[in-house]
């Protein structure tokens, strides 16, 4: 059997086409919502919130302790404000990056560690979207459909396959 005849679309494995990209906890199995795909989603809900709640109270217990070392109302306050600040742009950029990629990767970079410290708000932001759909479904789903319909346009408009013709001799 030559090279030509082992193409994707040939052998009856792999389909041949653009392949959907895997979801974390989902692999690909968004695309037909298959293999308990409703069970994993009340699943990850059930444990990023659960998650959300055990980070809070550890958060509890820091608080507990800068009460105990008495380190002053101003730095109490600032800790809280920041916790709280860091969960709202973690919550937001979190939930914005099931929607769209980033424009700018750099910016997400450096956002990491804002997002390290409100991990509590991207928790609550993969709690909310798993109601909804596989985190990423969407994003992912409108990217799968645009590279298909491509794939369908550029397969439509071949009068063959340009493999299997034949060469010109060579003088």
């Amino acid at each position: 059997m030559s090279d030509e005849e082992k193409s994707p679309s040939t052998t009856g494995g792999t389909p041949a086409g653009p392949r959907p990209e895997e979801i974390r906890f989902f692999g690909t199995t968004w695309v037909d919502h298959s293999g308990h795909y409703a069970l994993r989603r009340a699943g990850l809900a059930a444990g990023s919130l659960a998650a959300a709640v055990a980070s809070g109270f550890v958060l509890r217990f820091a608080y507990e302790g800068l009460e105990i070392a008495d380190v002053g109302g101003i730095v109490n306050t600032l800790v809280v404000v920041m916790f709280a600040v860091c969960s709202a742009i973690a919550f937001r950029k979190t939930w914005e990056g099931f929607l769209r990629r980033p424009a700018d990767p750099a910016r997400e970079d450096s956002l990491r560690s804002l997002k390290a410290i409100g991990f509590i708000g991207s928790l609550l932001a993969y709690c909310v979207r798993c109601f909804v759909e596989a985190p990423g479904e969407k994003l992912r789903r409108a990217e799968y459909e645009t590279a298909l319909t491509r794939y369908e346009r550029r397969r439509g408009t071949r009068t063959g396959n340009p493999s299997a013709r034949k060469k010109p001799k060579r003088k």
